[in-house]
């Protein structure tokens, strides 16, 4: 009987991350959850585990490279790592931004992905049917105001998506990039104005019908499930009310 394969999914302790985890679970692959907040990622593993899947939760910041090492010991073998840790801080102008807030986004969405993606890569490798998944941002693709270091980090991620594709390609190891346009979880926006609820939700005010983060998970999961064959190179989703990062359809 072959074995389960596994999938590895940062940032799983809400939004995107936990939807991503529950979608991959139920397409029957045993999930390894990993984020900073112990209780979010044990509490989704207990649910998935009680549901009748296999998960696992293990407490990782992806920015401490001796501790993702650590963590990557755990596996000879390797089928899907999603790198979707990551997020915004802030949306002051580039003549104003704060260089902690572009150190901390670019640590977190650039050299985050890389540490895993790099102590992971013998493992998925060694599957010899491995699947890496980036999830970057329509930012990753285009600016917008008030969103410089934000776009700069997803540009990183974008590009280091780009180049590691081109350097593997001949391996057994797709990569895949998903690059959604305005999801609504509990979470993001308001991460990103500090805890300021009532600037969060201007974000998506009058906007019909914003992605959720099932949808964003239902792509990651019909991406990673084509035959091996098929890769999904770049993958953008954007809810219909959203043409672009700058124009939306607002009902007000």
């Amino acid at each position: 009987m072959a074995a389960t394969p596994i999938a590895v999914v940062t940032g799983a302790s809400s939004g995107i991350g936990a939807a991503t985890a529950r979608t991959l679970a139920a397409e029957g692959f045993r999930v390894v959850l990993t984020a900073r907040r112990k209780d979010r990622i044990e509490a989704l593993a207990a649910e998935l585990t009680d549901a009748g899947h296999q998960a696992t939760a293990y407490a990782l910041d992806v920015t401490d490279r001796a501790a993702v090492d650590e963590f990557a010991t755990a596996f000879r073998s390797l089928a899907v790592l999603v790198n979707n840790a990551g997020g915004a801080l802030g949306a002051d102008p580039v003549a104003t931004g704060d260089p902690a807030d572009w150190r901390q986004m670019y640590e977190t969405n650039v050299i985050g992905t890389l540490n895993v993606t790099q102590a992971l890569l013998p493992a998925l490798t060694a599957s010899g049917d491995g699947t890496i998944v980036i999830l970057s941002s329509t930012a990753a693709l285009s600016s917008y105001e008030g969103g410089g270091g934000y776009v700069a980090a997803k540009h990183g991620e974008h590009v280091l998506a780009e180049t590691l594709r081109l350097e593997i390609v001949g391996t057994p190891v797709r990569v895949i990039e998903v690059a959604p346009g305005m999801v609504r979880t509990e979470e993001f926006a308001t991460t990103r104005f500090r805890g300021d609820t009532e600037k969060a939700a201007k974000v998506y005010a009058g906007v019909d019908a914003p992605l959720t983060p099932e949808d964003v998970a239902d792509t990651i999961g019909w991406a990673v499930t084509r035959p091996s064959h098929v890769n999904i190179d770049l993958l953008v989703v954007r809810p219909r009310a959203q043409a672009s990062n700058t124009k939306v359809h607002r009902t007000l």
